[in-house]
């Protein structure tokens, strides 16, 4: 009865170790007993099959890994593989080149299309800042290419209203830089023939500075300089001096005269 029951049991759910089964040979049983159950019939799987199973073959998983890195490999090749970067970059360049196109359109659309209006707003801007000759307005204007006579009809415009006066400016200009960099007459008469201001304009502003202005301005410079050539020899230090008035537009005779003094009251005290 007992066999009898195990016999049943083993008909019913097959082997107790269905492993063991799977590992015997084939063949005839050696008497009555539970009919043979293969792996299929149960509907399992060795471990060896099992996807992430530990009794996978190494080989199976280098495999893998190969067709993977190939794959990523076709895919890279497909879009460009290394190019991918470079084509990012200009991308990112056309995108800015787009972006300053942007801002230029904009700048172009703000400013008037009118070359009159366009000529003033240029003049204003600059007159802002500080006084300008009506040269120099002049030549910005023709730098934006604004025509000719827009340009001049534009400046006599300015002029009447009293935003040009290169009287005033020339006068400006001599006192500034006199009394900043110790300029003398001739060399602020040059500056300003240079920025265009007229020759009779030039005349009357650097008259405003005698002969007194001059020597004063002379002297001021050496005191400046004279500590820093001190022991040096006496002709070399008259030398760089008179070379500092020099620069400045003061005459031959006057710089050796400044200098001679400065070294002489030296010597005294």
């Amino acid at each position: 009865m007992r066999k009898h029951d195990t016999a049943g049991a083993e008909d019913e759910y097959g082997p107790p170790d269905w492993f063991a089964a799977v590992a015997e040979e084939p063949g005839p049983a050696p008497g009555p007993g539970p009919a043979e159950v293969t792996v299929e019939e149960l509907g399992l799987v060795t471990a060896s099959e099992l996807p992430t199973g530990r009794r996978r073959r190494r080989s199976a998983l280098a495999a893998e890994h190969a067709e993977q890195a190939e794959d990523v490999a076709e895919g890279a090749a497909g879009h460009g593989g290394a190019a991918a970067p470079m084509e990012g970059r200009r991308r990112r360049s056309r995108s800015g080149e787009e972006r300053g196109e942007g801002r230029t359109a904009r700048k172009r659309a703000e400013e008037p299309e009118d070359p009159e209006s366009r000529a003033r707003d240029i003049c204003l801007r600059l007159l802002t800042g500080s006084a300008k000759s009506r040269k120099q307005l002049a030549d910005a204007l023709r730098k934006k290419e604004i025509p000719e006579n827009v340009a001049d009809g534009v400046l006599t415009r300015l002029e009447e209203v009293g935003l040009i006066d290169d009287a005033a400016f020339a006068a400006a200009w001599v006192e500034s830089r006199h009394a900043v960099r110790g300029l003398s007459r001739r060399a602020l008469a040059q500056e300003l023939r240079t920025k265009g201001v007229d020759a009779e304009l030039v005349e009357r502003a650097v008259a405003h500075l005698d002969y007194d202005d001059e020597t004063e301005a002379a002297r001021a410079l050496v005191e400046r300089r004279l500590r820093s050539t001190r022991g040096l020899e006496t002709q070399v230090r008259m030398r760089r001096l008179v070379g500092v008035l020099a620069r400045r537009g003061y005459s031959e005779g006057l710089a050796f005269r400044v200098v001679r003094e400065a070294l002489e009251d030296e010597g005294r005290e």
